[in-house]
């Protein structure tokens, strides 16, 4: 069966309406409508499937303005085309020409890899002479480091088991505080106790912190908050001597606080009174409260949302009306003690009390929020208390004593490459293709109440009042060193092997002598083929 393309048809009427307007020749017209019929012929007989494909356009010349590459687009189609590409795929494409290195290496679009996965650079980090590219592939690099060899320091201050902490990267300090009731700031770098607040009158179990602000939250249903010293290199001054009134507390939580997070506006925190509460930073007010159906364990914000956990059940949220967007019954099998958020907001990892890690998906469509399960993982034998994020290191921290760190990024990658923003759904049969962790550290006995990730540092609280950092700032230096003495090893084991093919090609006609000799025996009995030592013949002269 025949039928006639109506794209051909009108293109034929266009060529011919235009060269009359054009007082185009007749050659010109005959040319041009054999062109148009060479290129836009789509009329298929029965059995002949690829009538379309087997015809051939003429040279470029008869088109001279034709775009012959990529390059040839307008510039906003380009960055519009390389906007869909992920970084892998479009560090490909910066390698197929120089034109095409240059559009792709200065794209803006590397900013926007970067601060999804990690958020602006620290001023004392951030260059300008390096461009945004060159700072995503320096810190993709550094992910890894995570793989290699760690050193671990002990910080020893508190007198109970620690209950919480937090690590501020951008200030190199880290925050702890448990069962002491004292609030203790450290330096990263030294690992040394920097201050110490007074006993607050009861445990801390949660701690968050900024460059501006500092919030505790205890048991007796308090957030004891420290602002920022302007000009105080330690940023806080937690026994208030440098600067008086810079602490105060907020009181309306009727049960111990258990989670505390901060954004640029708000305080957010979750007690056991079954409710989040969201806090004005300018106004310390009370602006939104969310009342749960159990103890809230766990809570992360993120733009005009914030998730948390309570009992066994996930919730996610919106701020400003206090409207539950969705939630998961029962996302663990016992209490679902920890809660962890991507810096897109698009994912969340729950830790529960049967030991289980998930990794749950934030669909929006048409003003319509769900929560799917993407993956799943054990990793431990005991509850899971605390979970830390940083691209793509996933952090547990459990109660048999072990912290499990897990890779994300192929799921990641996986999804943008399918569904450009949204993550690939795992199906039921693919769940066991799913990685196990990636690693496993050791070191405490028992009993790891919280953890965070930062800085290519891993700072772990649990019970007997200490804090342990891996720190594995080191580990692609040592990794480098290591792959330089091996490369040494080898050259030298290359030269050994050399010199003694070498020796054996010049000791090689004393073999032949030696051969030649057994052919032809000068002493010994020649009948038996049998060598007598001097030993021997010594003997026969003396008898």
């Amino acid at each position: 069966m025949e039928f006639e393309c109506q794209e051909s048809t009108e293109a034929f009427k266009n060529l011919a309406n235009s060269s009359e307007t054009n007082h185009f020749t007749s050659n010109s017209l005959t040319g041009d409508l054999e062109l148009s019929k060479l290129s836009l012929d789509c009329n298929p007989k029965k059995g002949n499937s690829s009538s379309c494909s087997s015809k051939q356009l003429p040279p470029n010349d008869v088109f001279p303005s034709i775009w012959r590459t990529i390059t040839d687009l307008p510039p906003a189609l380009i960055s519009e085309i390389l906007n869909c590409l992920d970084p892998k795929e479009l560090g490909v494409v910066s390698c197929v020409s120089t034109t095409l290195h240059n559009i792709a290496s200065e794209h803006r679009v590397w900013k926007d890899f970067y601060c999804e996965r990690w958020g602006l650079p620290a001023a004392t980090r951030f260059s300008d002479e390096k461009s945004w590219k060159e700072l995503f592939v320096e810190r993709e690099y550094r992910s890894k480091t995570f793989l290699g060899r760690y050193s671990i320091d002990v910080l020893h201050g508190h007198t109970e088991a620690v209950r919480t902490v937090f690590l501020l990267a951008s200030a190199k300090l880290i925050f702890t505080a448990g069962y002491d009731s004292v609030v203790r700031m450290w330096d990263m770098e030294e690992g040394l106790l920097i201050s110490s607040s007074q006993p607050l009158g009861c445990t801390i179990r949660a701690v968050a912190a900024d460059t501006k602000l500092l919030v505790a939250g205890g048991t007796d249903g308090f957030v004891h908050c420290w602002k920022a010293v302007e000009g105080l290199k330690r940023l806080f001054d937690l026994k208030g001597v440098e600067k008086p009134n810079t602490e105060f507390r907020l009181w309306e939580h009727e049960g111990p606080i258990t989670s505390l997070a901060l954004d640029l506006t708000r305080i957010y925190s979750g007690s056991w009174d079954m409710t989040v509460r969201v806090w004005d930073r300018s106004s310390l007010r009370c602006t939104q409260i969310l009342r749960h159906g159990d103890w809230v364990w766990s809570l992360v914000p993120h733009d005009t949302t914030v998730a948390s956990t309570s009992g066994s059940d996930l919730y996610v949220w919106e701020t400003n009306s206090g409207t539950l967007l969705s939630v998961i019954h029962n996302a663990h099998v016992g209490y679902t003690y920890a809660l962890a958020r991507s810096r897109t907001g698009d994912f969340l990892y729950t830790g529960g009390e049967d030991g289980a890690v998930h990794m749950f998906e934030i669909i929006t469509e048409s003003k319509e929020h769900s929560v799917v399960q993407v993956a799943t993982w054990i990793p431990h034998l005991g509850a899971v208390y605390a979970l830390a994020f940083e691209f793509p290191w996933l952090v547990s921290a459990s109660s048999d004593g072990k912290l499990a760190l897990i890779d994300v990024r192929k799921l990641l990658r996986a999804s943008r490459r399918s569904l450009g923003k949204r993550v690939l759904r795992v199906k039921e049969s693919d769940r066991n293709t799913i990685e196990p962790p990636q690693r496993m550290l050791h070191g405490f006995g028992c009993n790891l109440y919280s953890v965070d990730i930062g800085a290519d540092r891993i700072v772990c609280g649990g019970e007997g009042g200490v804090v342990r950092i891996w720190n594995f700032s080191q580990a692609l230096e040592i990794e480098q060193r290591a792959r330089a003495l091996k490369g040494i090893r080898l050259e030298n084991r290359l030269r050994r092997r050399r010199l003694q093919i070498e020796m054996n090609g010049k000791g090689g006609q004393s073999s032949r002598c030696s051969v030649a000799a057994k052919k032809n025996p000068v002493n010994g009995d020649r009948d038996n083929s049998v060598w007598h030592s001097k030993r021997d013949i010594n003997s026969k002269v003396k008898t």
